[in-house]
């Protein structure tokens, strides 16, 4: 028998609306989710691919807005020369009858819809072993129906969307799908949505994880999986992503460069793709806390989304330090008293950060009028 090649993906999740970002950034995001569907196309033809499988979660939601379901179809339709197939997820159930119905309706020669749980062949002895969400918590293992027989010698492939695992915070979590499921099915290779990070469960069991990542729990670029079926599956990661999700960390400490640390933790290339959340802790004196805030004031518009969060990031102020914001009057009291409540055990934490926090800023602005 040939090889057989094909690309796993999963959890597009077109029309994902990005709440809680400015309307700029969550418009790109929009758009790069759409955008994956011919970066998808790119990798699969790059890689001898004829065939797409989406295990799951192609749609955020079940009544996706008319232009994204009609433009995800028509940008399929328009990579002509690859099946793709879409497998109902968590987030585009079954239960969505309107949304398949709708899909059936529309779609394009290339794009075969999985509506139900029988074996489907998808070349000459290969055949697609689906199981797709009933609705959105199935309440069972519906990766069973893997299980059915094909013709002998016929390589098996397994397409589900759901959880191995309690995947906190993922919601789905409650169909448990045995590890396993592979070689109690005689299944060549089983490909999962459900999981936006890539992960290998088994060398015969993979999460291709999101082509397109929207958020920062996974801190990794977004990928697809290259299947080659030639004997033991091989399966051989892609980057597809337009925008990379970041987490960077520092831990500071008196002394240190704190513009050389913070330019290295900090992507330089293709900036405005890129969504930062920096973490800063460790100490540092006033006016190098001041400093850091103008630095990151600086590069903050650089990215596509920046924050940066300094309440972990201790001040150390020493008496000629309030003498630069004022050497008496009222700038000087409330210099005092915010280094006072600063250092204050009897505070709680979080008051005693927002006193740091208030000094630096107090400190910075002082400086600025001077200057």
């Amino acid at each position: 028998m040939n090889a057989f090649r094909f690309l796993h993906s999963s959890d597009l999740h077109l029309g994902r609306a990005f709440g809680g970002y400015p309307e700029g950034i969550r418009h790109r995001l929009r758009e790069a989710r759409h955008g994956a569907i011919a970066r998808l196309a790119q990798a699969a033809r790059a890689g001898g691919a004829g065939v797409v499988l989406l295990a799951g979660d192609t749609f955020d939601a079940e009544t996706p807005a008319p232009e994204t379901l009609r433009q995800a179809l028509r940008a399929m339709g328009e990579e002509g020369d690859l099946t793709w197939v879409l497998l109902p997820g968590n987030h585009d159930s079954l239960a969505a009858s309107e949304l398949w119905r709708r899909i059936a309706q529309d779609a394009p020669a290339n794009l075969r819809a999985i509506t139900s749980d029988a074996p489907v062949e998808l070349a000459p002895g290969h055949w697609l072993l689906p199981a797709p969400c009933t609705q959105r918590r199935p309440g069972r293992d519906l990766t069973e129906a893997m299980s059915a027989p094909t013709p002998e010698g016929a390589r098996r492939i397994g397409l589900g969307h759901g959880a191995i695992t309690d995947f906190s915070g993922e919601e789905g979590a409650t169909g448990i799908i045995p590890p396993d499921r592979a070689a109690r099915s005689g299944l060549d290779y089983l490909a999962l949505g459900d999981w936006h990070g890539q992960m290998q469960v088994t060398p015969a069991t993979w999460y291709s994880g999101t082509p397109e990542p929207d958020g920062f729990k996974h801190d990794a670029p977004g990928r697809v999986l290259l299947v080659t079926l030639d004997g033991p599956a091989q399966v051989t990661p892609v980057e597809t992503a337009q925008f990379r999700w970041m987490r960077p960390a520092l831990d500071l400490l008196p002394g240190e460069d704190v513009a050389a640390r913070l330019a290295a933790a900090l992507p330089v290339a293709r900036a405005r793709d890129h969504l930062v959340r920096l973490t800063v802790t460790g100490r540092l004196p006033l006016a190098d806390r001041a400093a850091l805030e103008a630095l990151l004031d600086a590069r903050a518009p650089d990215f596509g989304w920046f924050e940066a969060d300094l309440a972990a990031l201790a001040v150390e102020a020493l008496p000629e330090d309030l003498d630069q914001i004022d050497r008496a009057g009222a700038l000087r009291q409330a210099a005092q008293v915010l280094l006072a409540e600063a250092g204050d055990a009897a505070l709680s934490q979080a008051d005693r950060e927002t006193a740091q926090a208030a000094l630096a800023r107090l400190y910075a602005l002082t400086q600025e009028v001077r200057a």
